[in-house]
Protein backbone atom coordinates (compact mmCIF):
# COMPACT_ATOMS: atom_id res chain seq x y z
CA UNK A 1 0.00 0.00 0.00
CA UNK A 2 1.80 3.45 -1.29
CA UNK A 3 2.48 5.45 1.63
CA UNK A 4 1.52 9.31 1.79
CA UNK A 5 3.83 11.68 2.95
CA UNK A 6 1.69 15.30 3.99
CA UNK A 7 3.15 18.64 4.99
CA UNK A 8 3.57 18.42 8.60
CA UNK A 9 2.78 20.95 11.53
CA UNK A 10 5.84 22.37 12.81
CA UNK A 11 4.73 24.48 15.20
CA UNK A 12 1.39 24.70 17.15
CA UNK A 13 -0.28 27.59 15.32
CA UNK A 14 1.19 26.76 11.46
CA UNK A 15 -1.37 26.57 8.70
CA UNK A 16 1.01 26.35 5.74
CA UNK A 17 4.80 26.72 4.94
CA UNK A 18 6.59 26.94 1.93
CA UNK A 19 8.50 23.33 1.13
CA UNK A 20 11.93 25.28 0.26
CA UNK A 21 14.10 22.01 -0.68
CA UNK A 22 13.68 18.33 -1.33
CA UNK A 23 16.81 16.60 0.27
CA UNK A 24 15.79 13.06 -1.46
CA UNK A 25 14.73 12.41 -4.81
CA UNK A 26 12.13 10.17 -6.93
CA UNK A 27 13.53 6.50 -6.41
CA UNK A 28 15.46 6.88 -3.51
CA UNK A 29 15.27 4.73 -0.47
CA UNK A 30 14.75 6.12 2.85
CA UNK A 31 14.38 5.00 6.44
CA UNK A 32 12.65 6.31 9.94
CA UNK A 33 14.58 8.97 10.83
CA UNK A 34 16.31 10.20 7.65
CA UNK A 35 16.00 13.78 6.64
CA UNK A 36 13.96 14.29 3.24
CA UNK A 37 13.05 18.06 2.91
CA UNK A 38 13.96 21.10 4.34
CA UNK A 39 10.35 23.26 5.25
CA UNK A 40 10.21 27.19 5.89
CA UNK A 41 7.84 28.75 7.78
CA UNK A 42 7.38 32.21 8.87
CA UNK A 43 10.23 32.73 10.96
CA UNK A 44 12.22 29.86 10.68
CA UNK A 45 13.79 26.82 7.59
CA UNK A 46 13.53 23.30 9.83
CA UNK A 47 14.44 20.15 8.57
CA UNK A 48 11.62 16.89 7.78
CA UNK A 49 12.16 13.30 8.92
CA UNK A 50 10.59 10.11 7.04
CA UNK A 51 8.26 7.71 9.59
CA UNK A 52 8.48 4.99 7.59
CA UNK A 53 10.43 3.45 5.31
CA UNK A 54 9.90 2.86 1.43
CA UNK A 55 11.12 4.14 -1.66
CA UNK A 56 10.06 7.42 -3.11
CA UNK A 57 8.00 7.03 -5.67
CA UNK A 58 6.46 10.71 -6.00
CA UNK A 59 7.79 14.11 -5.85
CA UNK A 60 4.07 15.65 -5.57
CA UNK A 61 5.24 18.98 -4.11
CA UNK A 62 8.13 20.78 -6.01
CA UNK A 63 10.86 22.47 -4.50
CA UNK A 64 10.48 25.94 -4.09
CA UNK A 65 6.66 25.68 -3.40
CA UNK A 66 4.74 28.16 -1.39
CA UNK A 67 1.72 28.06 0.94
CA UNK A 68 1.41 24.63 0.88
CA UNK A 69 -1.02 23.69 3.60
CA UNK A 70 -0.52 21.41 6.77
CA UNK A 71 -1.61 17.94 5.65
CA UNK A 72 -1.79 18.56 2.19
CA UNK A 73 -0.44 15.74 0.21
CA UNK A 74 3.76 16.77 -0.68
CA UNK A 75 5.32 13.09 -1.49
CA UNK A 76 4.63 9.42 -1.87
CA UNK A 77 6.71 6.04 -0.75
CA UNK A 78 6.19 2.88 -2.07
CA UNK A 79 6.19 0.44 0.83
CA UNK A 80 8.73 -2.32 1.12
CA UNK A 81 8.27 -4.69 -2.36
CA UNK A 82 5.10 -2.73 -3.48
CA UNK A 83 6.08 -1.32 -7.56
CA UNK A 84 6.91 1.79 -7.24
CA UNK A 85 5.76 2.44 -10.67
CA UNK A 86 2.21 1.51 -9.56
CA UNK A 87 2.46 3.99 -6.67
CA UNK A 88 3.43 7.08 -8.29
CA UNK A 89 0.71 6.57 -10.94
CA UNK A 90 -1.85 6.57 -8.07
CA UNK A 91 -0.54 9.85 -6.45
CA UNK A 92 -0.95 10.98 -10.28
CA UNK A 93 -4.97 11.76 -9.59
CA UNK A 94 -3.60 14.63 -6.88
CA UNK A 95 -4.68 18.04 -7.37
CA UNK A 96 -1.71 20.10 -8.68
CA UNK A 97 0.14 21.92 -5.28
CA UNK A 98 0.73 25.46 -5.28
CA UNK A 99 3.12 27.46 -7.69
CA UNK A 100 6.85 26.46 -7.32
CA UNK A 101 7.87 29.79 -8.83
CA UNK A 102 6.81 33.56 -9.40
CA UNK A 103 6.68 35.11 -5.57
CA UNK A 104 4.32 37.64 -7.13
CA UNK A 105 2.03 35.03 -8.54
CA UNK A 106 -1.31 34.72 -5.69
CA UNK A 107 -0.80 31.25 -4.25
CA UNK A 108 -2.30 28.58 -5.42
CA UNK A 109 -4.73 26.33 -3.17
CA UNK A 110 -3.28 23.59 -1.48
CA UNK A 111 -3.48 19.70 -2.48
CA UNK A 112 -6.78 18.11 -0.87
CA UNK A 113 -6.47 16.16 1.54
CA UNK A 114 -4.22 12.61 0.19
CA UNK A 115 -7.84 10.67 1.55
CA UNK A 116 -9.81 12.47 -0.86
CA UNK A 117 -6.98 11.39 -3.66
CA UNK A 118 -5.93 8.27 -3.47
CA UNK A 119 -8.74 6.45 -0.72
CA UNK A 120 -6.32 3.32 -0.65
CA UNK A 121 -3.42 4.93 0.76
CA UNK A 122 -2.42 5.40 4.14
CA UNK A 123 -1.93 8.99 4.98
CA UNK A 124 1.54 9.67 6.89
CA UNK A 125 2.24 13.17 8.24
CA UNK A 126 6.61 13.33 8.01
CA UNK A 127 8.04 13.68 11.36
CA UNK A 128 7.87 17.27 12.84
CA UNK A 129 8.12 18.36 16.32
CA UNK A 130 4.03 17.86 16.64
CA UNK A 131 2.36 14.16 16.27
CA UNK A 132 -0.95 12.85 15.94
CA UNK A 133 -1.92 10.33 18.98
CA UNK A 134 -4.86 7.17 18.76
CA UNK A 135 -7.52 9.40 19.70
CA UNK A 136 -6.78 12.52 17.44
CA UNK A 137 -5.20 15.09 20.10
CA UNK A 138 -1.86 16.76 18.91
CA UNK A 139 1.53 15.80 21.24
CA UNK A 140 4.37 17.92 20.40
CA UNK A 141 7.31 15.64 20.64
CA UNK A 142 11.14 15.75 18.92
CA UNK A 143 11.73 13.26 16.22
CA UNK A 144 13.99 10.90 18.46
CA UNK A 145 11.10 10.90 21.46
CA UNK A 146 8.80 9.84 18.35
CA UNK A 147 11.29 7.12 17.05
CA UNK A 148 11.90 5.96 20.35
CA UNK A 149 8.04 5.98 21.53
CA UNK A 150 7.02 4.16 18.13
CA UNK A 151 9.59 1.21 18.62
CA UNK A 152 8.09 0.89 22.73
CA UNK A 153 4.74 0.93 21.37
CA UNK A 154 4.31 3.80 23.73
CA UNK A 155 1.30 6.15 23.43
CA UNK A 156 2.86 10.19 23.03
CA UNK A 157 -0.37 11.50 24.44
CA UNK A 158 0.01 9.86 27.39
CA UNK A 159 3.66 11.37 28.20
CA UNK A 160 3.76 14.20 30.20
CA UNK A 161 6.62 16.31 28.43
CA UNK A 162 9.20 18.52 30.28
CA UNK A 163 10.91 19.89 26.97
CA UNK A 164 10.23 23.89 26.43
CA UNK A 165 6.22 24.34 25.99
CA UNK A 166 5.61 20.47 27.36
CA UNK A 167 7.30 19.14 24.24
CA UNK A 168 8.19 15.77 24.48
CA UNK A 169 11.93 14.61 24.55
CA UNK A 170 14.19 11.45 24.77
CA UNK A 171 14.01 11.63 28.48
CA UNK A 172 10.45 11.42 28.92
CA UNK A 173 10.28 8.66 26.78
CA UNK A 174 13.33 6.44 28.86
CA UNK A 175 11.36 7.52 32.06
CA UNK A 176 8.16 6.03 30.32
CA UNK A 177 9.62 2.83 29.21
CA UNK A 178 11.36 2.43 32.91
CA UNK A 179 7.91 2.60 34.82
CA UNK A 180 6.72 0.50 32.06
CA UNK A 181 4.23 2.02 30.09
CA UNK A 182 3.76 5.87 29.39
CA UNK A 183 3.44 8.77 32.33
CA UNK A 184 -0.22 9.54 33.16
CA UNK A 185 -1.36 12.88 31.35
CA UNK A 186 -2.81 14.95 34.38
CA UNK A 187 0.76 16.68 34.59
CA UNK A 188 0.71 17.81 31.40
CA UNK A 189 -3.03 18.29 31.55
CA UNK A 190 -2.14 20.81 34.85
CA UNK A 191 0.49 22.46 32.80
CA UNK A 192 -1.51 23.08 29.89
CA UNK A 193 -3.24 26.30 30.93
CA UNK A 194 -0.50 28.53 30.41
CA UNK A 195 0.53 26.84 27.15
CA UNK A 196 -2.92 27.35 25.57
CA UNK A 197 -2.82 31.11 26.14
CA UNK A 198 1.14 31.54 24.96
CA UNK A 199 -0.19 30.49 21.13
CA UNK A 200 -2.58 33.92 19.55
CA UNK A 201 -5.00 33.16 17.81
CA UNK A 202 -4.69 31.98 14.56
CA UNK A 203 -6.09 34.67 11.40
CA UNK A 204 -7.06 33.86 8.28
CA UNK A 205 -5.17 36.32 6.62
CA UNK A 206 -2.99 39.25 7.44
CA UNK A 207 -4.88 42.70 8.35
CA UNK A 208 -6.17 44.81 5.90
CA UNK A 209 -5.46 48.14 5.68
CA UNK A 210 -6.39 50.18 2.55
CA UNK A 211 -7.31 48.65 -0.64
CA UNK A 212 -4.47 48.24 -3.00
CA UNK A 213 -6.16 50.45 -5.47
CA UNK A 214 -6.81 53.06 -3.72
CA UNK A 215 -3.24 53.24 -2.88
CA UNK A 216 -1.67 53.60 -6.37
CA UNK A 217 -4.21 55.86 -7.61
CA UNK A 218 -1.80 58.59 -5.42
CA UNK A 219 1.11 57.39 -7.44
CA UNK A 220 2.05 57.94 -10.74
CA UNK A 221 2.18 54.93 -13.15
CA UNK A 222 5.81 53.60 -13.09
CA UNK A 223 6.84 55.43 -10.23
CA UNK A 224 6.91 51.82 -7.60
CA UNK A 225 7.18 48.10 -8.08
CA UNK A 226 4.91 45.44 -5.87
CA UNK A 227 6.78 43.51 -3.33
CA UNK A 228 4.54 40.76 -2.30
CA UNK A 229 4.34 40.37 1.73
CA UNK A 230 5.99 37.16 2.84
CA UNK A 231 5.27 34.73 5.72
CA UNK A 232 6.98 36.38 7.89
CA UNK A 233 5.96 40.40 6.90
CA UNK A 234 2.26 38.96 7.36
CA UNK A 235 3.08 36.99 10.69
CA UNK A 236 4.24 40.26 11.97
CA UNK A 237 1.08 42.26 10.93
CA UNK A 238 -1.17 39.79 12.51
CA UNK A 239 0.73 39.98 15.65
CA UNK A 240 1.11 43.58 15.96
CA UNK A 241 -2.67 44.39 15.06
CA UNK A 242 -3.73 41.90 17.51
CA UNK A 243 -1.49 43.65 20.12
CA UNK A 244 -2.52 46.47 19.93
CA UNK A 245 -6.37 45.76 19.53
CA UNK A 246 -6.17 43.58 22.37
CA UNK A 247 -3.78 44.29 25.05
CA UNK A 248 -4.28 48.81 26.83
CA UNK A 249 -0.59 50.13 27.06
CA UNK A 250 0.85 51.30 29.16
CA UNK A 251 4.74 52.68 29.24
CA UNK A 252 6.70 53.88 31.67
CA UNK A 253 10.46 55.58 31.60
CA UNK A 254 13.80 55.29 33.41
CA UNK A 255 17.51 57.03 33.02
CA UNK A 256 20.15 54.63 34.11
CA UNK A 257 23.85 55.76 34.45
CA UNK A 258 26.42 52.82 32.66
CA UNK A 259 29.24 54.17 33.93
CA UNK A 260 29.17 50.98 36.81
CA UNK A 261 28.23 48.43 34.12
CA UNK A 262 30.89 49.63 31.78
CA UNK A 263 33.48 49.24 34.18
CA UNK A 264 32.56 46.23 35.19
CA UNK A 265 32.06 44.76 31.78
CA UNK A 266 35.53 45.38 30.65
CA UNK A 267 36.82 44.11 33.77
CA UNK A 268 35.14 40.77 33.06
CA UNK A 269 36.04 40.89 29.38
CA UNK A 270 39.37 41.43 30.36
CA UNK A 271 39.62 38.38 32.89
CA UNK A 272 38.25 36.22 30.52
CA UNK A 273 39.87 32.79 29.94
CA UNK A 274 41.52 31.77 26.40
CA UNK A 275 40.39 28.71 24.77
CA UNK A 276 41.81 28.42 21.00
CA UNK A 277 43.58 31.76 21.21
CA UNK A 278 40.23 32.87 21.88
CA UNK A 279 38.45 34.39 25.21
CA UNK A 280 35.41 31.43 26.45
CA UNK A 281 32.92 34.71 26.04
CA UNK A 282 32.64 38.35 25.23
CA UNK A 283 30.03 40.27 27.15
CA UNK A 284 27.87 42.79 25.51
CA UNK A 285 25.98 45.47 27.70
CA UNK A 286 22.57 43.98 25.91
CA UNK A 287 23.53 40.31 27.51
CA UNK A 288 24.14 42.39 31.07
CA UNK A 289 21.05 44.11 30.54
CA UNK A 290 18.89 40.60 29.97
CA UNK A 291 20.42 39.16 33.35
CA UNK A 292 19.23 42.74 34.89
CA UNK A 293 15.95 42.35 33.12
CA UNK A 294 15.35 38.43 34.40
CA UNK A 295 16.49 39.28 38.11
CA UNK A 296 14.04 41.92 38.08
CA UNK A 297 11.36 39.60 37.06
CA UNK A 298 12.39 37.49 39.50
CA UNK A 299 12.30 40.19 42.90
CA UNK A 300 8.93 41.34 41.09
CA UNK A 301 6.79 38.50 40.74
CA UNK A 302 3.41 40.01 40.10
CA UNK A 303 5.18 41.32 36.84
CA UNK A 304 6.20 38.37 35.80
CA UNK A 305 2.57 37.07 34.70
CA UNK A 306 0.67 36.52 31.23
CA UNK A 307 -3.28 37.90 30.94
CA UNK A 308 -5.92 34.95 30.09
CA UNK A 309 -9.80 35.88 30.45
CA UNK A 310 -9.84 33.00 32.81
CA UNK A 311 -6.92 33.54 35.22
CA UNK A 312 -3.43 35.03 35.14
CA UNK A 313 -0.63 33.10 34.77
CA UNK A 314 2.11 33.57 37.38
CA UNK A 315 5.47 32.31 35.78
CA UNK A 316 8.39 30.82 37.77
CA UNK A 317 11.14 31.18 35.72
CA UNK A 318 12.09 34.24 33.59
CA UNK A 319 12.39 33.08 29.83
CA UNK A 320 13.56 36.28 28.45
CA UNK A 321 13.08 36.85 24.59
CA UNK A 322 15.69 39.00 22.74
CA UNK A 323 14.18 41.14 19.73
CA UNK A 324 16.83 40.35 16.58
CA UNK A 325 16.60 42.13 13.31
CA UNK A 326 16.65 39.12 9.91
CA UNK A 327 16.28 40.11 6.64
CA UNK A 328 12.37 40.96 6.29
CA UNK A 329 11.15 41.23 9.87
CA UNK A 330 12.06 40.22 13.49
CA UNK A 331 12.62 37.24 15.15
CA UNK A 332 12.67 37.05 19.17
CA UNK A 333 14.70 33.80 20.24
CA UNK A 334 14.45 33.21 23.82
CA UNK A 335 16.90 32.70 26.70
CA UNK A 336 15.33 30.16 29.48
CA UNK A 337 15.58 30.65 33.23
CA UNK A 338 17.61 33.61 32.43
CA UNK A 339 17.77 34.58 36.15
CA UNK A 340 19.74 31.66 36.87
CA UNK A 341 22.03 31.55 34.55
CA UNK A 342 25.63 33.50 34.34
CA UNK A 343 26.59 36.38 32.42
CA UNK A 344 28.92 34.70 30.41
CA UNK A 345 26.44 31.35 29.84
CA UNK A 346 23.72 34.21 28.43
CA UNK A 347 26.61 36.17 26.16
CA UNK A 348 27.38 32.51 24.34
CA UNK A 349 23.61 31.46 23.96
CA UNK A 350 22.53 34.55 22.89
CA UNK A 351 25.30 34.58 19.88
CA UNK A 352 24.35 31.33 19.05
CA UNK A 353 20.63 32.36 19.06
CA UNK A 354 21.72 35.12 17.03
CA UNK A 355 23.56 33.43 14.38
CA UNK A 356 21.20 30.78 13.50
CA UNK A 357 18.07 33.55 13.93
CA UNK A 358 19.65 35.64 11.00
CA UNK A 359 20.08 31.91 9.01
CA UNK A 360 16.41 31.35 9.76
CA UNK A 361 17.44 28.23 11.68
CA UNK A 362 16.07 28.32 14.79
CA UNK A 363 13.60 25.92 16.44
CA UNK A 364 10.05 27.04 16.89
CA UNK A 365 10.66 26.03 21.24
CA UNK A 366 13.34 28.39 20.87
CA UNK A 367 11.46 31.33 19.92
CA UNK A 368 8.24 30.89 21.03
CA UNK A 369 6.67 31.45 24.65
CA UNK A 370 8.63 33.65 27.08
CA UNK A 371 7.72 35.55 29.71
CA UNK A 372 8.81 38.91 28.59
CA UNK A 373 11.28 40.81 26.39
CA UNK A 374 14.23 43.17 25.65
CA UNK A 375 14.37 45.04 22.69
CA UNK A 376 17.59 47.26 22.06
CA UNK A 377 18.45 49.66 19.63
CA UNK A 378 21.31 51.36 21.26
CA UNK A 379 23.42 50.22 18.67
CA UNK A 380 21.44 52.08 16.03
CA UNK A 381 21.97 55.37 18.00
CA UNK A 382 18.44 55.51 19.00
CA UNK A 383 18.00 57.71 21.91
CA UNK A 384 14.55 56.40 22.96
CA UNK A 385 11.65 54.28 22.05
CA UNK A 386 8.07 52.51 23.30
CA UNK A 387 7.94 48.67 21.86
CA UNK A 388 4.72 46.79 21.47
CA UNK A 389 4.07 44.33 23.78
CA UNK A 390 4.23 40.58 22.42
CA UNK A 391 1.18 38.49 23.58
CA UNK A 392 1.81 36.05 25.49
CA UNK A 393 4.19 38.55 27.00
CA UNK A 394 2.82 41.07 30.13
CA UNK A 395 5.70 43.53 29.36
CA UNK A 396 8.35 44.23 27.12
CA UNK A 397 11.60 46.61 27.62
CA UNK A 398 12.57 48.94 25.09
CA UNK A 399 16.64 50.25 25.52
CA UNK A 400 17.99 53.20 24.04
CA UNK A 401 21.55 54.07 23.71
CA UNK A 402 24.17 54.99 25.71
CA UNK A 403 25.16 58.55 25.76
CA UNK A 404 27.31 60.87 27.90
CA UNK A 405 24.80 63.60 29.59
CA UNK A 406 25.50 65.95 32.23
CA UNK A 407 23.70 64.83 35.35
CA UNK A 408 23.44 66.61 39.37
CA UNK A 409 25.37 64.76 41.89
CA UNK A 410 25.04 66.28 45.31
CA UNK A 411 24.28 69.84 43.68
CA UNK A 412 26.82 69.83 41.39
CA UNK A 413 26.70 68.83 38.07
CA UNK A 414 28.80 65.82 36.55
CA UNK A 415 29.51 64.15 33.30
CA UNK A 416 28.24 60.10 33.24
CA UNK A 417 27.00 57.78 30.59
CA UNK A 418 23.19 57.40 30.97
CA UNK A 419 20.75 55.28 29.16
CA UNK A 420 17.12 55.58 28.26
CA UNK A 421 14.64 52.73 29.03
CA UNK A 422 10.81 52.48 28.41
CA UNK A 423 8.83 49.77 29.91
CA UNK A 424 5.42 48.88 27.79
CA UNK A 425 3.15 46.92 30.28
CA UNK A 426 -0.36 44.96 29.60
CA UNK A 427 -2.58 47.37 31.60
CA UNK A 428 -4.77 44.38 32.38
CA UNK A 429 -2.22 42.78 34.79
CA UNK A 430 0.83 45.23 35.07
CA UNK A 431 -0.64 48.67 36.37
CA UNK A 432 1.39 51.41 36.61
CA UNK A 433 3.28 51.43 40.29
CA UNK A 434 3.75 47.58 39.29
CA UNK A 435 5.77 48.46 36.64
CA UNK A 436 7.54 51.33 38.20
CA UNK A 437 8.68 48.51 40.78
CA UNK A 438 10.04 46.43 37.89
CA UNK A 439 12.15 48.83 36.33
CA UNK A 440 13.28 50.74 40.06
CA UNK A 441 14.44 46.67 40.46
CA UNK A 442 15.88 47.53 37.09
CA UNK A 443 17.67 50.28 37.12
CA UNK A 444 19.65 48.93 40.43
CA UNK A 445 21.03 45.84 38.42
CA UNK A 446 22.22 48.22 35.72
CA UNK A 447 23.93 50.76 38.41
CA UNK A 448 24.95 48.84 40.66
CA UNK A 449 26.17 45.49 38.70
CA UNK A 450 27.81 43.50 40.87
CA UNK A 451 24.47 42.59 42.48
CA UNK A 452 23.67 40.51 38.94
CA UNK A 453 27.46 38.31 40.40
CA UNK A 454 26.22 37.05 42.98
Amino acid sequence: MPINITMPALSPTMEEGNLSKWLVKEGDTVKSGDVIAEIETDKATMEVEAVDEGTVAKLVVAAGTEGVKVNALIAVLAADGEDVAAAASGAGSAAPAPKADGAAAPKAEAAPAPAQSTPAAAPVTAAAPASVSSDGSRAFSSPLARRLAKEAGIDLSAVAGSGPHGRVVKSDIEAAVAGGGAKAAAPAAAASAPQASAAPAPAAAAPKGASEEAVLKLFEPGSYELVPHDGMRKTIARRLVESKQTIPHFYVSVDCELDALLALRAQLNDAAPRKDNAPAYKLSVNDMVIKAMALSLRDVPDANVSWTDSNMVKHKHADVGVAVSISGGLITPIIRKAEEKTLSTISNEMRDLGKRAKDRKLKPEEYQGGTSSVSNMGMMGVKNFAAVVNPPHATILAVGAGEQRVVVKKGEMAIATVMSVTLSTDHRCVDGALGAELLQAFKGYIENPMGMLV
